[in-house]
């Protein structure tokens, strides 16, 4: 006699009564979704991240290496993925250093305000500059290229609300400029009349955490490149991902200190100095390679990092910051 069927819920899938859980799926057959259930399904599964986190929190601060060593040996369950570890610390991280980067905002932002010289102009004087720009040659500015501009001659244009597009002739654009240079010149403009540098500042910082998900593969690639015949990209990858982790835990612990007492730069000195010895040996764990040559491209992978990766990416991350703050 056959045993009647009943539906999953989830993959309506059909199978014989008397499996608590799907066969096909896995859900628990007889799921009636209560408040007690989803309270529980919520709690449970909080405290399994959690519980990982804190079996992975200790290896990953005192033991170089070793949980990017055991995820790549297959041993995936028992530790918190990489790439969970890297979201859960960077977001800590990055909510301490809002902190920070909040008040060095507003310091720059009261700096650029003292040094804001109102320009008054009378209403007798606008059509005499606006008479006297069209005389002004900007031939000069577009030729150099440089930027720069008669500061006066913009305040003034400034204080009787002239259009943008006299604004930019004073400032040395002429009509058929390409869209990228009315761009810069447009964010020039939009600074010079509201100088709010901060504002700069915090688009630089809202930048950091998108501009570290392109980072951390050039990371890995470079690990790649020094150890291509040691192992495939993904686990440089992960190698990346648990370092960086480390590295914004570490960053996180220092941030606390600044914000309960002064900064203290010797502290950050030490800090970079325990990160290089990390990296160094987390490098011996993983690749299994020998002192002398682990010490060598552990050097060379932090230079290249460092001294070329890092100063373009600064540099491209102030110009996106620039462009659409």
């Amino acid at each position: 006699m056959k045993k009647p069927l009943e539906t999953c819920r989830n993959c309506e899938n059909r199978f014989e009564q008397g499996f608590d859980f799907c066969p096909y799926c896995g859900q628990k057959s007889n799921d009636q979704l209560t408040v007690s259930v989803l309270f529980y399904n919520t709690i449970s599964n909080y405290f399994s991240v959690d519980a990982r986190f804190f079996k992975s929190f200790i290896p990953l601060m005192i033991k170089p290496g070793y949980l990017a060593k055991r995820f790549v040996e297959g041993k995936r369950l028992l530790y918190l993925h990489p790439a969970q570890m890297y979201l859960f610390i960077s977001v800590v991280f990055f909510f301490l250093f809002s902190f920070i980067s909040r008040k060095q905002v507003e310091t720059v932002n009261k700096v650029l305000e003292k040094k804001e010289i109102p320009v008054v102009v009378h209403d007798s004087l606008k059509t005499q500059i606006i008479d006297s720009l069209r005389n002004v040659t900007t031939t000069k500015y577009i030729d150099k290229n440089d930027f720069s501009f008669d500061g006066r001659t913009v305040d003034s244009l400034i204080a009787i609300d002239a259009p943008k597009e006299a604004i930019f002739q004073a400032m040395g654009v002429n009509s058929d400029a390409g869209f990228f240079k009315r761009r810069i010149y447009a964010q020039i403009l939009k600074f010079y009349k509201q100088r709010n540098g901060g504002s700069i500042l915090q688009a630089f910082y809202d930048s950091i955490p998108i501009a570290m998900f392109f980072l951390l593969p050039i990371f890995a690639f470079i690990l790649k490149l020094l150890y291509y015949k040691k192992v495939p990209f993904s686990y440089n990858l992960v190698f990346s991902l648990y370092f960086f982790a480390f590295v914004f835990m570490l960053f996180s612990f220092l941030v606390i200190v600044d914000l309960i007492w002064q900064p203290m730069s010797w502290l950050n000195n030490i800090v970079l100095i325990v990160v290089f010895i990390y990296f160094y040996f987390a490098i011996i764990k993983f690749y299994n390679q020998s002192k002398l040559k682990s010490l060598f491209k552990s050097f060379l992978a932090t230079f290249s990092f460092l001294l070329m990766v890092i100063p373009a990416a600064i540099v491209v991350m102030f110009m996106v910051a620039f462009l659409f703050y």
